[in-house]
């Protein structure tokens, strides 16, 4: 029989706590105050310095997602602008975040109901449909899903499709299309039971795509299909471009070809492996886009790749568990910054992969690398972080991630494949994906 919480155990804790005025003095502290300043660690905190050896050319200002789930779309523009930028000799430029929002939402939608197509003999109950319809279209997203969406959908300047209310605070439009879809699931499951074919189920899916895209305009606006653009540099050069379309825009004036990426991760659970690819089922926005790709490797390679590229002046992408460890208004990531273990007087002893095993850490946000602080060995000791919070934290919006923090809790990034050896490359072109299951960590960053 499980032993119960007794009244004898209770005393026995009372009179411990009584005794203990460490436990006391904290406890009136905190009454009133938040933890991470109470536990700040002096030490750290005086030291905290945002210079770096390494910092690309052509910062922007920072931008700020809001009260929405997009931290993947604005840290993929966040990369993209700096190439524009440096192209047309830009102070400040965004690229409209709603525009992206639209399209992954009815992919998402699109994927979701194919999802439920695919499992539809599974029972309702079973652990994969309870999964799909516990996020049917949430605002996270993976590096090859915004990049299916840039090949499909081109960017747009923000002013052609400025933020609505809906997609700074997405909350209740997520709420309501969630709502509809698996109103959506229902009905496909329903009707195949009923013996509908293939094509009935896929007319049925039809409307159901046309009711999300209603919702969707209602909701953010409507795309455009073309459009100018006018420009006035940082020497007040004037420029104008007529007639662009999405797909055109980003091709003349961003240019990068996606296809030359490698996402890697950093993922020591004890069932995966080093220099081998995965994937994720079930994880993705376009049907027929790429799916899910990582090739999993030693924290050090993400570093050394990742340092090339700074030296080389080329920002990177990258996903990471931000909420560990981090000051948001001082914009610190670093292991060090909070002595929890001295405040609590307790051991907090998970390592990586024991943090991942047992749902202690995840990937939740992405942002962007634009510098990295490097010592007389070549090494680095902390990262320039350009994040999606607005300018009031950390230094006008960019941070500060330790090495040590990048080992803890950084887990993906996105390089060039010039950045990576020849075996590494032709691992991730030509192994064939490992898949994981739905609920893995590794695609927590797309719920």
């Amino acid at each position: 029989m499980p032993k119960k919480i007794s009244k004898e155990l209770i005393k026995e804790l009372t009179k411990k706590f009584s005794l203990d005025q460490h436990v006391q003095v904290v406890r009136n502290a905190m009454i009133k105050t938040n933890l991470s300043e109470l536990s700040m660690n002096w030490e750290k905190y005086r030291k905290i310095d945002h210079s770096f050896s390494h910092v690309i050319s052509g910062e922007m200002p920072a931008t700020n997602q809001k009260s929405s789930g997009r931290c993947w779309g604005f840290a993929g523009q966040n990369l993209f602008r700096v190439y524009l930028g440096r192209k047309h000799n830009l102070k400040d430029f965004q690229f409209s975040q709603s525009y992206f929002m639209f399209w992954d939402k009815l992919e998402k939608a699109n994927y979701f109901l194919e999802s439920i197509l695919s499992t539809i003999d599974e029972d309702f109950d079973s652990r994969i449909v309870m999964h799909l319809l516990q996020t049917p279209t949430e605002d996270g997203g993976q590096w090859d899903m915004w990049a299916n969406l840039i090949k499909k959908y081109g960017v747009i300047p923000q002013a052609e499709m400025s933020e609505s209310f809906s997609s700074s605070q997405s909350a209740e439009m997520n709420k309501m299309i969630s709502r509809k879809l698996r109103e959506n699931a229902l009905d496909l499951r329903n009707e195949y039971s009923k013996g509908a074919s293939n094509e009935d189920l896929d007319k049925l899916k039809h409307n159901m795509i046309e009711e999300i895209f209603r919702m969707l305009s209602m909701h953010l606006g409507t795309p455009p299909k073309s459009f100018n653009w006018q420009v006035r540099d940082k020497d007040k050069k004037f420029s104008r471009y007529e007639n662009l379309t999405p797909q055109s825009f980003y091709n003349d004036h961003v240019g990068l070809d996606l296809d030359d990426y490698v996402c890697l991760i950093n993922c020591p659970m004890s069932n995966k492996q080093y220099n081998k690819v995965y994937t994720v089922e079930h994880l993705g926005n376009v049907v027929e886009g790429n799916p899910i790709k990582y090739l999993n490797v030693k924290s050090d390679i993400m570093k050394e790749a990742s340092i090339l590229s700074i030296k080389d002046d080329n920002p990177v992408w990258f996903g990471c568990d931000v909420g560990k460890h981090f000051h948001r208004s001082l914009g610190v990531m670093d292991t060090d910054l909070f002595d929890y273990e001295l405040f609590y007087g307790t051991n907090f002893k998970m390592n990586k992969a024991e943090r991942l095993e047992y749902g202690q850490s995840q990937m939740t946000h992405a942002m962007l690398f634009t510098g990295v602080d490097l010592d007389e060995n070549g090494k680095s000791v902390k990262w320039r972080v350009e994040n999606s919070w607005g300018d009031k934290g950390g230094n006008k919006g960019y941070h500060i991630m330790s090495d040590d923090w990048f080992d803890e809790y950084n887990y993906e990034v996105v390089v060039h494949k010039d950045y990576l050896t020849n075996e590494l490359n032709d691992i991730f072109k030509n192994a064939e994906p490992i898949p994981l299951k739905p609920w893995d960590p590794m695609g927590a960053l797309a719920k």
